[in-house]
């Protein structure tokens, strides 16, 4: 019965549970990331991301009442504030000053401490410090508090990355370097694969096949087995290490896989189209431009989404091929994997970064999606 016309066969609903399988495994993360981005760094500490709607039981560390705050009232030298300092309000339902009994007290208990005054935290995070002697040192009492609080989301975390020009470690500058990679490294392979393309595809010559198949045995070569023969001939023609260099680099390994898609594409491009326009007296170039691109456009933009994805997530060729003018190789890649290094505890401030470098790719991806199936599959079959 699975054969039938109009009938479904019992491998369509698998092929279909497959496919929200891995549409939910990929989207899984990325949300994640997503959320976390918008959250604070204790909020990320104390709970999964998939619980970011709920309230939250979290233990924090506070330095509060510093001694240059105090106020006279009478006879008592008092220091009061509120330990969640203006962040959502939550529940202290315990607290504690020593980090081996952090929950010794409950909220509203007053704790005589040892230099003789009194310690009092209220549960909505109020603090109170009272002695009938002036407070010294520099520092304020530690106070470890149990709270639950309530949902916490910011923007500080993406102004803090991309709009704050004093922080060093932000990605800004890192974001529009990558931009200035990017974007040439995925319009000049498809400017001369395009060409390529269309000789090999269209126009006889001696040594036609000889040619395709050097590129389809190019797409075989390893790109880091050609990373140091190529920097040697980069410093020994004068390029060097800069944008102009890792223009080249991407190009020239991009320019395989670029050729070979569109010249399969353009193969299977209607004959008498281009006969008829031969026919009519058009040179060639006027055929590759009025006919063939513009046929050709779903085999550029699939080529184009996995160009703009490799270089704008590539970190090896950029190391290898780029140094700016501060002296450093600044791309979102190699930002990130700083920040890994120095800042490996603010979770917020990692998952940020990592949703910016993902954001862009994945906008590329959806604007030009439609176009990627016919592209690559263009040429399977006659």
């Amino acid at each position: 019965m699975d054969n039938i016309a109009g009938s479904k066969s019992s491998l369509t609903w698998a092929v279909h549970l497959s496919v929200a399988f891995l549409v939910i495994l990929w989207l899984f993360p990325t949300v994640g990331l997503f959320v976390s981005s918008f959250r604070t760094g204790d909020q990320i500490a104390s709970s999964g991301w998939w619980k970011s709607m709920f309230p939250t039981e979290q233990n924090l560390v506070i330095r509060a009442g510093a001694p240059d705050t105090q106020v006279q009232q009478g006879a008592l030298y008092v220091i009061e504030g509120d330990l969640f300092d203006g962040r959502s309000a939550g529940e202290v339902s315990v607290w504690g000053i020593s980090s081996r009994e952090i929950d010794a007290y409950k909220a509203g208990e007053t704790v005589t401490l040892k230099d003789g005054s009194t310690l009092t935290v209220q549960p909505d995070g109020i603090f109170r410090m009272e002695n009938t002697e002036e407070f010294t040192g520099s520092r304020g009492q530690r106070i470890f508090i149990t709270a639950t609080t309530p949902p916490e989301f910011t923007t500080d975390n993406y102004q803090n990355m991309l709009l704050d020009p004093s922080n060093r470690e932000g990605m800004s500058k890192a974001f529009f370097s990558t931009l200035t990679v990017t974007i040439p490294s995925t319009i000049i392979p498809i400017l001369i694969a395009a060409f390529a393309a269309y000789a090999l595809a269209w126009m006889e010559f001696p040594g036609r096949a000889i040619l395709i198949a050097c590129v389809v045995g190019l797409l075989v070569v390893p790109l880091q087995l050609a990373l140091i023969p190529l920097l040697k001939f980069h410093n020994a023609v004068g390029i060097g290490k800069g944008y102009m260099g890792v223009w080249f680099a991407h190009t020239g390994f991009g320019l395989p896989l670029a050729i070979y898609l569109l010249r399969n594409y353009m193969v299977g491009l209607p004959r008498d189209i281009i006969e008829n326009a031969k026919v009519d007296g058009a040179t060639d170039f006027q055929i590759f431009t009025r006919i063939i691109l513009p046929l050709s456009f779903p085999a550029l933009a699939s080529f184009a989404i996995f160009q703009f994805l490799w270089t704008w997530n590539d970190l090896l060729v950029a190391m290898v091929f780029l140094v700016d003018s501060s002296g450093e190789t600044t791309v979102m890649t190699k930002q990130i994997v700083e920040l890994l290094g120095t800042r490996g505890g603010n979770w917020e401030i990692l998952a940020t970064a990592a949703f910016i470098s993902m954001a862009v790719p994945i906008a590329v991806f959806f604007a030009l999606q439609r176009y990627l199936v016919r592209g690559l599959l263009a040429g399977s079959v006659k």
